[in-house]
């Protein structure tokens, strides 16, 4: 359900999404309880967390599964089980390998974006905190950039 359904006057939109996930939106205790860890829950649902077990679990399987289809297809003399060798070793490489592309490709780049916007706010609140300060003039970022690289 999403925020069409609240429209149609349903006075508990989320409810189904919230049983899914086994929370009991009838009992007060447990309402009590979510209330009480509610900045965790925004955490973890704002957050890479789950982003980063799926990878991880991801990349120990996949290895797991290519090391097995390794030592099966060295192991194995009969067809049946040197295909099932073969698609498990197949299975766990790409597995394994799509999580390193993954972290190239998606996990970089945006823990670098990040850092570059805590820097980026970092310059701004030392610039406010200038201007509050009664300096009239904000710092001339070329010279800011050149006492960095020196």
């Amino acid at each position: 359900m999403t925020e069409g359904s609240a429209a149609k006057g349903d006075p508990r939109p989320f409810t189904d999404e919230a049983r899914a996930l086994g929370i009991d939106v009838d009992n007060p205790d447990t309402l009590a309880w979510m209330g009480e860890h509610l900045p965790e829950w925004r955490q973890q649902a704002s957050g890479q967390r789950p982003l980063y077990w799926i990878l991880g679990i991801g990349f120990v399987v996949g290895l797991t599964a290519h090391a097995g289809g390794f030592l099966l297809k060295t192991s194995a003399t009969t067809e049946p089980w040197l295909l099932v060798a073969d698609l498990l070793y197949a299975l766990g490489w790409a597995l394994w390998t799509s999580v390193i592309v993954a972290m190239f490709v998606q996990i970089w780049p945006e823990a670098k974006k990040r850092q570059y916007r805590q820097a980026l706010d970092a310059y701004e609140v030392a610039v406010g905190r200038q201007a509050r300060a009664g300096s009239d003039q904000a710092p001339d970022p070329a010279s800011a950039e050149k006492g960095q690289h020196e």
